[in-house]
This record gives C-alpha cells, structure tokens and sequence, in this order.
C-alpha cells in the first residue's frame, strides 16, 4: 500500500529528559493540529533509550501537561525502553545485508582525524570502515554509500544529503550500548505506521539518515514538516540543555495562543480551548492541509 492510500497517523515523540517546555509545546500543537486537520490518528510516544538523561517522573509529568492543555494520545502511550527487542530484530536485518560494522573510535580519535583531513565535526571519516585491527569494537555503524538521499519538505523544501560524503557511516547502537536515536525513531515510525512526521526544524538534516534506513529495512517513508524553532533570547533554540524553563499551565489558554502565534497561526482570540482548537484546526488546515 502508498503512502498515499494510508489512514494518516502522526505523533509527538517528547524525550523524558525534563518538563515540557515551550519549544516542546509548539511541536506538539504542531503535529496535534496537522493530525487533526487530516482526519487522522495523534499519538503520543515517549522516547526513553537514554537513561542517564531521563528524569523520574517527566513522563508522567509530560503527559499530565500535554492532557491538561487538551492533547491526549488517540492510541495507548508507548516507551522506547519497552520495544529493544524491535530495535535488535532491525540490526539482525541490517547486519545481513552487510551493513553493520564494530567502530573502535573514541571521540578523541575521531576529532584528530577529521582535522588532519579537514573534515567538518560531523562529518566521520571511516577509521574503522575496513576493521578495527584487532581493537574490541565500541559502537556499531551502518556503512553508507555514494548516493544523494533527498526527500521534498512539507515546509522547507527540497532537501538532499550524499550521507558517504555529508555525515559518514552513522551510529546506530552506541558505545555505551544504548540504541541511537536513528535506528530507533525509524522502526518506531514504521511499526506504529507513522504516516507523517511533524517536528522542528533542528531534525531536517537528520532526515536522510532515516530515510537511508528505512530503505534498507524495506519501510515507507513519511511524508514530512519541519516547523520553525522557539528560540531564547540569545537566538538559541528553548530546551532542556539550554535550560528551557517548564511552562506553566495554569493558564492553558494563553499558552496555546503564544504557540500558535510562533506558528504562523495568528492570535486566534479564542475565549475557551475548545474554541481555540476549532479555530487553530481551520487555520492549520488553510497553510498546511494537502
């Protein structure tokens, strides 16, 4: 089946790293509306595969603020740190095919490399593409290749990356033996049958990795939106490393306004939320409904 002849499905995927923040509020809102002025189902999935960041209680705490200002997942919550045995099933599938290596690179290395060769920071230069010569492998990468890997944003546009030569073999299971956000966000998409990814714009360039993925796993690609960032007042983006505050929803109403005029929506004057989503939905529905 197309993409195309799929029931719409999006989501908001928070990491459990703090309370939910502003930024985190306009990429819920976000993904809410568009699910909404489609028809379609909105769930809620929280991304939990970093445990030395997580902090007791901000998923539940997440959720109760998200369910206050009227958002609640169409489909029961799922956490990441349930679904290893989904993540391991994907890296059998990928080790098959050839493209799994052990890379015995520490940070250090890496960056003394990459200078040498001149290489952006990002940018891994293949030290243990051809074997670790006998060093115990680390982390494990996925080989990439020669092509350009684009997709066409819902927001931004056209966007392409040659991975090989943009980012290098990338890390999909980590040093310290967690799972790397690639590989986990791509069999989560596909297995909960996301159909459109609605998320900030920090996350564009992240999109050829996953669609690199999901070819070789044999899944369909989203359709996706990357939405503008909410930034501070030094023009960085609001989270929890730039010590983003919690919002206060107290006053559920004003909040949902403030996201809404950061996206574009205007200030939709609603006196109830009620209101305020029957509104939000049409305006969202105008700019971005396809």
């Amino acid at each position: 089946m197309s993409l195309s002849q799929r029931a719409y499905c999006g989501r908001f995927a928070p990491s459990p790293t703090g309370p939910l923040h502003f930024g985190s509020l306009v990429c819920a809102l976000a993904s809410f509306l568009d699910a909404r002025a489609h028809n379609g189902t909105w769930l809620i999935r929280i991304e939990d595969i970093d445990p030395p960041r997580d902090v007791p209680g901000a998923d539940q705490a997440i959720l109760k603020t998200l369910a206050r200002l009227g958002m609640t997942s169409d489909v029961p919550v799922v956490w990441q740190s349930q679904r290893y045995a989904l993540y391991e099933e994907a890296l059998r599938r990928l080790s098959q095919q050839g493209l799994v290596y052990g890379c015995a690179c520490s940070r250090k290395e890496i960056a003394a490399v990459q200078t040498e060769l001149g290489l952006p920071s990002h940018v891994y230069p293949g030290i243990c593409r051809n074997g670790t010569h006998g060093r115990p492998a680390r982390s494990l990468r996925i080989r990439t290749s020669d092509e350009v890997v684009g997709f066409t944003d819902r927001r931004c546009g056209s966007f392409s990356e040659n991975l090989e030569r943009d980012v290098g073999d990338f890390v999909i299971k980590r040093a310290d033996g967690l799972w790397a956000y690639q590989l986990a966000v791509v069999v989560d998409d596909a297995e909960q049958g996301i159909t459109d990814v609605v998320r900030g714009e920090d996350l564009l360039d992240n999109t050829p990795r996953q669609i690199f993925l999901q070819r070789k796993l044999g899944y369909p690609s989203p359709q996706y939106l990357h939405i503008a960032l909410a930034l501070d007042g030094h023009g960085q983006k609001l989270s929890k490393q730039t010590h983003a505050p919690a919002i206060d929803n107290e006053d559920p109403l004003e909040l949902l306004n403030a996201a809404a005029i950061h996206l574009g929506l205007g200030s939709l004057n609603a006196k109830t939320p009620q209101a305020f989503y029957a509104a939000a939905q049409e305006y969202w529905a105008e700019k971005y409904l396809y």
